[in-house]
């Protein structure tokens, strides 16, 4: 569980956690954004991968054959948390991502990476959901290229939000596709180990920012 400290900690450090005024993909205004876009060097590639393995080894029992990440954030992840399971954990894990659009040359297809077969258990790396789009979209892709089961989702963190209806987007996806969501941290994990706490010498989450989050949370969480 020390993992999740750190790993929020590394957030704000990378700028992938920042605090401010944002609007979602789903068009909420929020007081802060999770954006693993702002992950930039090799080093920071391979902590973030580590996080990824360290939440997976945890929460998930039984073979996975291969990650799946959705393009285009999708992809870094899928592939740095691969290498992190090796080389942390000694699990040798495939790894795949679709193309946005269907390849007609070559070898041709939407898929890239390890090729699904039937049988196959894939568990889906993804950054964020808030409303569930892009797992949606990804779903499909998947059970169309083999007869696989999905193990789960993997995300950096659970913004605890409402996807379409009254429910979390991660019960909806559980609801509609029996798949289970794993996060890394929650925003409430967020919250707690930052507000008045300085990291590098600048407290980030004060109490006016708490305020905001708490905010955000009673119109929009589940």
């Amino acid at each position: 569980m020390a993992y999740k400290q750190e790993f929020i900690e590394f957030m704000v450090k990378s700028g992938a956690l920042t605090f401010g005024d944002f609007i979602t993909k789903s068009g909420r205004k929020t007081p802060y954004f999770i954006n693993t876009g702002n992950y930039r060097t090799g080093a920071q590639a391979a902590k973030l991968g580590e996080f990824y393995a360290d939440c997976i080894m945890e929460n998930i029992a039984g073979r996975i054959d291969a990650l799946f990440g959705p393009a285009y954030k999708g992809i870094p992840l899928s592939v740095a948390c691969s290498i992190a399971l090796f080389n942390k954990y000694g699990r040798d894990v495939g790894y795949c991502f679709n193309r946005k659009e269907a390849k007609d040359h070559g070898e041709g297809g939407s898929m890239v990476g390890y090729k699904l077969k039937d049988g196959d258990r894939i568990l889906i790396i993804e950054d964020v959901i808030t409303a569930g789009t892009a797992v949606r979209e990804c779903i499909p892709v998947l059970k169309s290229a083999a007869d696989i089961e999905i193990a789960g989702l993997v995300i950096s963190v659970d913004r605890m939000e409402r996807g379409s209806g009254g429910l979390s987007a991660i019960e909806e996806i559980k609801r509609e596709f029996g798949i289970k969501t794993y996060p890394i941290v929650t925003v409430r994990e967020i919250i707690g180990c930052l507000h008045n706490r300085q990291i590098d010498g600048r407290v980030y989450v004060d109490d006016a920012v708490r305020r905001r989050m708490e905010e955000y949370l009673k119109t929009y969480g589940a």
